[in-house]
């Protein structure tokens, strides 16, 4: 699953690129991690959301704990209660200039960052919703992982090609699904040296 990606672009030049204006945007900085402010593009508009959608947890006593971001949703459980209404009415593009998966022994992991060679930025299916906890949140759609991810991780993004993002933003759930596929073209592969925690 994915816990950590990167958009390198300005803000001006990605609304350019999904036809979009500019709205409340913050100050995000350039890698994102889940249950901090991410970019989405939702309604026409690029926007700051919370990514992962807020999962309540109480305590043995049975008092409310933080929340814990949900930050993934598998495509094969989007009929799930936690997806269902957010996948049939509000599904938004997420930009991505590149996503990592942690790989390497235990204790010992580091980032290996995919992206696609062609494009500096391209667009993961998302959902989102405004909650009570965080205000308006959102969460990446996973599928099964494509060859350029074997032996990293078993799922990846759901990467969406620019003649089906609106089919993503529009379409019927039924026809939604049928775009959550393993990417079938070229990926770039970066082993980094840089630890997946930072201590």
């Amino acid at each position: 699953m994915c816990n950590l990606y990167r958009l390198t672009k300005p803000h001006q030049e990605v609304a350019h690129l999904f036809d979009a204006v500019v709205g409340q945007v913050g100050n995000a900085g350039q890698e994102y991690f889940p249950g901090h402010p991410g970019l989405v593009v939702a309604r026409g508009e690029l926007r700051s959301m919370t990514w992962g959608f807020p999962l309540v947890l109480k305590g043995a006593k049975g008092q409310s704990l933080k929340p814990k971001p949900v930050n993934n949703a598998r495509a094969d459980k989007l009929d799930s209660l936690m997806w269902r209404y957010s996948f049939a009415e509000r599904r938004c593009l997420i930009p991505v200039s590149a996503f990592a998966e942690a790989e390497g022994p235990k204790g010992g992991k580091t980032r290996t960052w995919f992206s696609l060679p062609s494009d500096p930025v391209f667009a993961v299916a998302g959902l989102w919703r405004d909650t009570p906890e965080w205000g308006p949140a959102y969460a990446m759609v996973m599928t099964e992982a494509c060859v350029h991810l074997a032996g990293v991780h078993e799922r990846m993004p759901v990467i969406l090609r620019r003649e089906d993002w609106e089919g993503w933003l529009g379409s019927s759930p039924e026809a939604a699904r049928r775009l959550c596929l393993p990417w079938p073209g070229t990926m770039a592969v970066e082993r980094a040296a840089e630890p997946w925690v930072k201590r």
